[in-house]
């Protein structure tokens, strides 16, 4: 008798989720099929993200780096036997930059390396230099004529140091079933739904303002140090012509790293070639910023050196990456997947966002490899300038499909049923966010009933914004970021010198090669288009921020 009640129950289960799966037709044996490649010996996705930091990285978007591994990537999915796998141009970008040499060291009162790096978009000092250390706090216009004439030839400090934290938390952490099935709500409607930052980063409120949202835009000011200057771009540009005319040798900034040796940084200056660039500008591991603005406080000097080489290129455009699987139907039109190719420097981009190329690149290898007839074409597309404000995949989404700014549509625009985006670090897959498109909930609630044993979980009706999938929604089109476990991603590798490739999870990179395989192949054969939103009015599509 209870195997028989047994029986039932699990009949009845099978039931309620085919009902709940309404006209989505899943294809298990095609899952059991990615599952087996994307997992193990078959897998290549470690492969692929360690060409992509090892031998390639950094990538910041302008760089020979980025250049050769945008090579490199065409390559590599030509023989995988992709169709039109280019570089597609855009553009302008403006001013590319690298850094070739970079040492950084205390010389008095004691010797002592100092851990950081050069910020991009600053220049090299044109040979070793050294120098006495100043602190400098600059916050508005008022503070320049307290400084001016003092600084000549000297390393100048930024910031206002701040104490370093004791870390009494693990640093890496994977979503707990409370915290799904709290994203799974949405928040007070009284509240409004703004776009968040992901699970597992700091929520912030929209008073805080796009600023707060650790992107920025095209040609903003360079994220400083706390307490350092403030007042936007025109003040920023006004400090670099201030620094540059009084003679700085070095402008030095702490990191905001969670413990010794992380520093999590960013850009000095900007790509815009019409903008003054600043001094050559280091940021630094905060515990040797704290060090040297001791010994100052206590009048003991302080003599630092460096030697930074850092590389120019005159102003030009950059490019996105695509390939694609040609559809059976050449009038289904298509399906796409990707995610930024770019990254920060410091590190070599491994959680952000090589692991998200990567598994897009991988996915999409799966997908021909198992050679899967499906009526939509699939075509992969890896972003540059994402870190500057989603500038590719702006520029992608313009071309080919609308201008936010009016709205125009191509012909493109009524072909692509959506766009899957991976962008969140190195974790694997628990959901999805839903972008508050309400037709879309039920379909991926189907189809990720079958991936609950790994992990995958949660669709919630949240926006989550602040990468590319961003560009895509903001001209009605239907796309999609993942919800993944945060891992280090905000507490050591997001933006940092440890963003490496010894940060990654393997098993982590397959489980999420899996799941973007399987939801991309399900919108590729599934008889109707992807349900969309309605059209945003010209000009009100958010395009959001790089991160």
């Amino acid at each position: 008798m209870r195997k028989v009640l047994v029986g039932i129950v699990a009949a009845l289960s099978v039931a309620l989720w085919l009902d709940a799966v309404g006209p989505e037709k899943l294809d298990l044996g095609v899952l059991h099929r990615i599952k087996n490649e994307a997992f193990g010996n078959n897998s290549k996705v470690m492969d692929t993200v360690f060409y992509l930091t090892d031998v390639y990285g950094p990538r910041l978007t302008g760089s020979p780096n980025f250049k050769s591994a945008g090579e490199w990537a065409v390559k590599k999915m030509n023989e995988w036997g992709l169709a039109n796998a280019k570089m597609e141009a855009w553009g302008p970008f403006g001013r590319g930059w690298s850094c070739t040499h970079f040492s950084a060291e205390m010389k008095e009162p004691e010797f002592q390396p100092l851990i950081g790096f050069a910020q991009p978009w600053s220049p090299g000092t044109d040979g070793p230099v050294s120098g006495e250390a100043i602190l400098a706090v600059i916050s508005g216009p008022e503070d320049l004529d307290k400084f001016k004439g003092k600084l000549k030839n000297k390393i100048v400090l930024t910031a206002t140091p701040h104490p370093s934290e004791m870390v009494t938390a693990p640093m890496a952490h994977r979503l707990s079933d409370a915290e799904l099935a709290d994203a799974a709500n949405l928040p007070d409607p009284t509240m409004g739904n703004p776009a968040v930052l992901p699970l597992g980063f700091p929520q912030r409120t929209p008073a805080a303002g796009a600023a707060a949202r650790g992107g920025r835009g095209p040609g903003a000011p360079a994220q400083a140090g706390r307490g350092a200057a403030g007042g936007g771009r025109g003040f920023r540009a006004q400090l670099n012509k201030f620094l540059k005319d009084e003679g700085v040798l070095v402008v030095l900034s702490p990191g905001n790293g969670p413990d010794g040796g992380t520093v999590m940084g960013s850009a000095a200056g900007s790509q815009n070639a019409s903008e003054e660039p600043p001094p050559p500008s280091v940021i630094i591991t905060n515990e040797h910023y704290n060090r040297i603005t001791r010994l100052l406080a206590r009048s003991i000097p302080v003599t630092l050196a460096f030697d930074i080489q850092a590389k120019f290129t005159e102003p030009a455009d950059s490019f996105n990456i695509t390939a694609e699987i040609p559809g059976t139907n050449p009038g289904a039109g298509l399906v796409m997947l990707g995610g930024h190719f770019d990254s920060w420097t410091g590190g070599t981009g491994a959680t952000d966002n090589g692991a998200g190329a990567a598994v897009s690149m991988e996915a999409i290898r799966i997908l021909k490899t198992l050679d899967l007839k499906m009526p939509r074409t699939v075509r992969v597309g890896l972003w540059s300038g994402e870190e500057q404000g989603l500038l590719g995949s702006r520029a992608y989404v313009k071309e080919h499909f609308a201008d936010p700014a009016d709205m125009k549509l191509k012909p493109e625009h009524a072909r692509l049923s959506g766009y899957f985006n991976l962008d969140n670090g190195g974790g694997k897959v628990r959901g999805v966010y839903v972008q508050d498109n309400d037709e879309m909930k039920p379909i991926f609630e189907a189809w990720l009933e079958p991936l609950k044993d790994l992990g995958v979980t949660t669709v919630t009706m949240r926006a989550t914004g602040s990468t590319d999938h961003m560009s895509f929604d903001a001209v009605g089109l239907p796309g999609f970021q993942f919800i993944q476990d945060p891992l280090e991603y905000a507490t050591r590798t997001h933006h940092s010198n440890m963003d490496l490739y010894d940060r990654l999870q393997p098993g982590d990179l397959e489980q999420a090669s899996a799941v973007v395989a399987w939801s991309v192949y399900n919108a590729a054969t599934r008889p109707e288009m992807l349900p969309r939103k309605p059209l945003p009015k010209p000009g009100a599509g958010r395009g959001g921020r790089g991160q």
